[in-house]
């Protein structure tokens, strides 16, 4: 009997596995053919975020040359590498260009058809365009996969859910406002993925609160801006007439960190250094548990510098006042208020001290008299920010981005960290390209896009929504609009389709955050006393064990590669064994 795997969503998850399969399977499965069933509303590769049905003014937030669905050697991981095109390469592009979305999901379907190709004979995939609904059979059984209209189940002996982000029903928060929109003609767009939101209720001219100044927010002003026939001469912006004023803040009141732009090559800090193996065995060790800020966040802080420093002290030694290996060696030595000392002492100039703590509250304390002031303030502040993270006298910067990735790497072993870090990492490594900021700045300039502050606040009265900060005391602005420029929260019990509610019901367990328990080894789904479901994976921003960003830079070690391989091949192995039973 042909052996069946069913895969929901076929975006670039589900590809990365299949490319993963296809890579292992002439090693792990001599069965009697096996069926992949992809079940996915949208086209196979590009998904849902990546389809070409969006628009073309949207791009990537990475340069094309550092995204990639293939594996190199520096994957740590037991299947074969099968190198492939970078964005670039395959398109023709620039690696420097920030190619729009379009262009990254036409890439994706054509990695999907490669996969598919590379798949061993007698391995079929078969597409269903539609939605799952929910997962069922017992646990040494069978599993049925119910589809949105069709009357009866997929049967398959494994499933793995790779449905990457999720959409979600509203928090306590989110129904008031809506409730208040409602009972007032109000406008009030929930967290959402910006692409697909409905920005036809903003009308042109009027004022509109904005709470998130991330990624979602770069997509929102685009779509507002060009995408009502706005555009951009230099560093003025000529309006359509068609735009609204968007009065933005959020809990940092400041966007998200530019991305790099520049690469100057040489020497990669040497890492894992102060936060590897080693230390994750130590903390997973602990009979008693680990608290992030109490036990690993010290183990990070003393990572970053370590990078930081290094590239410093190496690439511009005239900027330090202490030999590299001397420093190295104090550094590695010192507790946290001994390694301030030195660093004071051996890095002269506070702009090139590493203070993750005013990275992270650039605003905390500030205050501004008026509201115009913090207009021109919180210019300064970009513009700055855009002038340091394109000038390599500044690679230390660099090097706390790779820092970065390798802490993330680590840290999936230990399972999610909760929302902060990830929003801490998502700032500094994942923020727009430089020309967005840019972009911003013109906007400001018009009179278009206005700062409100830190820790912005909304509230419901008097008909309309207000929004105040006390990074300007005093100031508050109302209007009839209200966008929440975040994605939802990728929580299980507040998906809003049946999927990972049903599997919820079923057994499977949550962190205190609301993300689906996995095995880290392979991803296997967790029931609520901690074991591993032998037929049920989940992979992907859902689940414990997500990774950084939605792809991966050539030669940094991938660890989303590392677990499509390990889940591709505990899925190999379990049909392969299941083959040879029914043989036997």
């Amino acid at each position: 009997m042909r052996r069946t795997l069913v895969i929901v969503g076929a975006g670039p998850r589900g590809t990365g596995l299949i490319e993963r399969i296809a890579a292992n399977a002439p090693d792990l499965y001599a069965g009697s053919g096996l069926d992949i069933h992809l079940v996915d509303p949208y086209p196979p590769g590009a998904g849902r975020i990546w389809r070409a049905a969006q628009s073309p003014l949207l791009w990537m937030n990475s340069h094309a040359e550092d995204i990639t669905m293939f594996t190199d050697e520096t994957v740590d991981m037991a299947g074969p590498v099968r190198e492939g095109p970078s964005l670039h390469e395959w398109a023709g592009l620039d690696g420097r260009v920030f190619a729009d979305r379009q262009t990254q999901g036409a890439y994706l379907r054509w990695v999907h058809e490669q996969a598919v190709a590379a798949l061993p004979e007698g391995v079929a995939v078969h597409h269903h365009p539609r939605r799952a609904l929910r997962v069922g059979g017992p646990r040494e059984g069978r599993q049925q996969v119910w589809l949105e209209g069709r009357p009866r189940p997929l049967l398959a002996d494994l499933v793995v859910l790779a449905i990457g982000h999720l959409d979600s029903e509203l928090d306590d928060e989110q129904r008031a406002l809506a409730s208040y929109a409602r009972t007032h003609d109000l406008v009030h767009l929930p967290p959402d993925f910006t692409a697909d939101s409905d920005l036809s209720a903003i009308e042109a001219d009027e004022p509109v609160l904005v709470r998130g100044f991330g990624l979602a927010f770069v997509d929102l002003m685009v779509l507002l801006f060009e995408g009502r026939g706005g555009r951009y001469d230099g560093d003025t912006y000529v309006p359509s007439g068609r735009e609204p004023v968007l009065y933005v803040g959020s809990r940092r009141g400041v966007p998200y960190r530019s991305k790099i732009g520049y690469d100057v090559g040489g020497e990669r800090p040497p890492l894992p250094r102060f936060f590897g193996p080693a230390e994750v065995d130590g903390l997973l060790a602990r009979p008693e548990g680990f608290e992030f800020r109490r036990d690993v966040w010290p183990l990070i802080e003393k990572e970053l510098g370590f990078a930081h420093y290094h590239r410093l002290f190496t690439a511009h030694p005239e900027r330090t006042s202490m030999d590299w290996v001397d420093f190295e060696e104090k550094y590695a030595a010192a507790a946290p208020v001994e390694r301030q000392v030195l660093v004071a002492a051996a890095v002269p100039d506070a702009a090139d001290q590493l203070d993750l703590a005013a990275l992270d509250h650039p605003l905390d304390g500030v205050r501004y008299a008026t509201h115009e002031e913090f207009q021109a303030g919180l210019r300064g502040y970009i513009e700055d920010d855009l002038s340091r993270r394109h000038d390599p006298a500044h690679s230390a910067d660099q090097s706390v981005f790779f820092g970065l990735l390798s802490v993330y790497g680590q840290l999936i072993r230990l399972g999610d960290m909760g929302p902060w870090w990830h929003g801490f990492f998502s700032y500094l490594a994942s923020g727009p390209p430089g020309p967005r900021l840019r972009q911003m700045l013109a906007l400001s300039r018009a009179g278009l896009l206005k700062f409100v502050g830190a820790d912005m606040t909304v509230t419901a009265r008097d008909g309309v929504f207000r929004a105040s900060s006390a990074t300007v005391p005093g100031f508050s602005v109302a209007a009839r609009a209200l966008v929440e420029a975040r994605l939802p929260e990728p929580t299980v019990r507040l998906a809003r389709g049946p999927l990972l509610r049903s599997l919820h019901a079923d057994g499977a367990a949550e962190t205190p955050e609301g993300l689906l328990r996995v095995d880290p080894a392979d991803g296997r789904i967790l029931d609520k006393a901690g074991r591993p479901h032998p037929r049920r994976f989940a992979l992907g921003p859902y689940t414990d064990g997500r990774t950084p960003g939605a792809f991966t830079r050539p030669r940094t070690g991938g660890p989303a590669f590392r677990q499509n391989d390990a889940t591709a091949r505990a899925a190999l192995a379990f049909l392969r064994d299941l083959a040879c039973r029914a043989a036997a």
